[in-house]
């Protein structure tokens, strides 16, 4: 096996391996499930872990390059209609592609999945050109995020209030496995092609102006679109009997979603010989290792997509109900909890965050610091979406006061901490998020007789504000104590055969 696909795997597994394991002890000590069912959900993590490997190795050898190529060429046009038609059909069609939205789209039943998606798409497309003329312009990201989010909050209350909770979870699985390699590359290609002091700082705060883009998008859809009310139920899963009767129900399954992937790869993979026909950008080893990575990509969306929808996010929601419709329905807090610690401690790409800060702080704040204060943010905000799920408080009383205090500590942090924190959000709101911890609260919020869309909703935004506010204050420890470092001591008086000297001018 190819030694890089095997590191992925392997980072895909750890990923979903304590998810699972969780899931199993519920199955033995909680809430007993039938064989068939343990069968399916193994074979959907077996698929996940296999699919997400192939598909984070294929979107580091297709997007990576690409996004950089992208971002460098358009500094170097230095043309505002190019850059801006350029960016913008980058982030819809890139958009389109992201697994994690497609995974979400399913599961908004109020909303046809196409309409959904095409609206997220636009919304990514519309604020990746915001986010890049802000690198071209050397506008302050503190600046524009108040500005963004302040228009944000007022559009919500326009907007019906059955959108607000996916209008937020579309910002958090918008910058996903797919999106935010490209994203982040494209703002390295812009920031080493402008070569300046300030290149590296601006570098940062491309994915957080992205993921404002979705929310406002679903939110003008909900003031102009008015879909049928949406009946969610108990999901159904098939009885099998024989392994037989387990690999028919996912190779059943596996050409509708080849179907799909391919529907929204293929405009990708055109921008990609589009732009290498008119910049000339890759020699010929480049060319074929970025399509082997499209290849890689295109499988491992397959997979993962086939494994989540058949096998892994309906036992999350058989769970949620039943733990909830039993006396036993508060455990989904604690459950809530534990799963929100491992999630965010096995999330690969926290990993690199973690190391990122570490790097930028020259080890003033430990990787193992990092990790605890983001386990115990997560952890926290997945036991507010639980408790949401049984008592129906207004997403609104979390997430003002949780943005608030995010854009208030952007005063007191320096200005790569902001654009990582912000950053972070749609990394720490993984696929994990998504697939399970969504139809959980799903399965819980409908066993309990609340409104899905208004109450379950609202788990991957929560998860997503979480690393604003945690790592802001990581910044601020880390301001504090380098001004501390930097303040010269007060100066120590001796007296030495009746002279003061003063021990700072000697």
């Amino acid at each position: 096996m190819n030694k890089k696909l095997k590191e992925k795997i392997n980072d895909s597994l750890s990923s979903v391996l304590p998810i699972t394991a969780i899931v199993m002890l519920l199955g033995i000590f909680v809430v007993p499930m039938e064989t068939g069912t343990v069968t399916l959900f193994l074979n959907g993590a077996l698929l996940l872990i296999i699919g997400m490997g192939f598909f984070q190795l294929g979107a580091e050898m297709s997007m990576t390059p690409l996004g950089e190529g992208v971002g460098g060429q358009i500094f170097k046009s230095r043309k505002l209609v190019i850059t801006i038609a350029v960016c913008f059909l980058m982030g819809a069609i890139i958009t389109i592609a992201e697994p994690d939205l497609q995974v979400l789209a399913n599961q908004v039943a109020s909303i046809p999945n196409q309409v959904l998606i095409l609206s997220v798409a636009i919304g990514v497309g519309a604020f990746t050109v915001a986010a890049v003329l802000r690198i071209l312009f050397h506008a302050t990201l503190r600046g524009l995020l108040a500005v963004f989010y302040a228009a944000l909050f007022l559009i919500s209350f326009l907007a019906p209030a059955d959108f607000a909770a996916v209008a937020f979870d579309a910002g958090g699985v918008t910058t996903g496995p797919m999106t935010v390699p490209f994203i982040m590359s494209l703002g390295i290609g812009l920031s080493a092609a402008r070569s300046d002091k300030d290149g590296a700082n601006d570098s940062f705060g491309l994915v957080a102006i992205c993921s404002i883009g979705p929310i406002l998008a679903v939110q003008m859809l909900g003031i102009f679109y008015h879909p049928k009310d949406a009946v969610y139920s108990m999901v159904d899963i098939p009885a099998v009997v024989t392994v037989q009767d387990v690999v028919r129900l996912f190779t059943a399954e596996i050409p509708h979603y080849a179907k799909e992937v391919m529907a929204s790869m293929m405009p990708v993979l055109g921008v990609f010989l589009i732009f290498q026909l008119l910049a000339h950008k890759y020699h010929r080893r480049q060319i074929i290792k970025m399509l082997i990575g499209f290849l890689y990509t295109i499988i491992g969306l397959i997979l993962f997509l086939t494994g989540v929808n058949v096998g892994f996010a309906p036992v999350g929601n058989l769970l949620g109900s039943a733990i909830a419709g039993d006396s036993i329905k508060w455990l989904l807090v604690p459950v809530g909890i534990l799963i929100g610690y491992y999630i965010v401690k096995a999330e690969p790409a926290v990993q690199v965050l973690n190391l990122q800060v570490e790097s930028v702080t020259n080890g003033t704040i430990t990787r193992n610091a990092m990790n605890k204060c983001l386990s115990i943010g997560v952890s926290a905000a997945v036991a507010l979406s639980m408790i949401r799920v049984f008592t129906g408080i207004s997403i609104y009383w979390i997430l003002i006061p949780g943005y608030v205090l995010a854009l208030i500590l952007t005063r007191f942090v320096p200005p790569i901490f902001v654009g990582i924190a912000f950053d972070s959000g749609g990394v720490a709101s993984g696929p994990m998020t998504t697939t399970f911890l969504l139809p959980l609260a799903m399965g819980a919020c409908t066993a309990s007789g609340g409104n899905v869309v208004t109450d379950a909703f609202g788990v991957v935004a929560l998860v997503a504000l979480a690393p604003l506010i945690v790592i802001q204050i990581m910044g601020a420890i880390y301001n504090y104590k380098l001004k501390k470092r930097l303040v010269p001591a007060e100066p120590e008086l001796l007296e030495d055969d009746d002279e003061i000297i003063d021990l700072e001018d000697e």
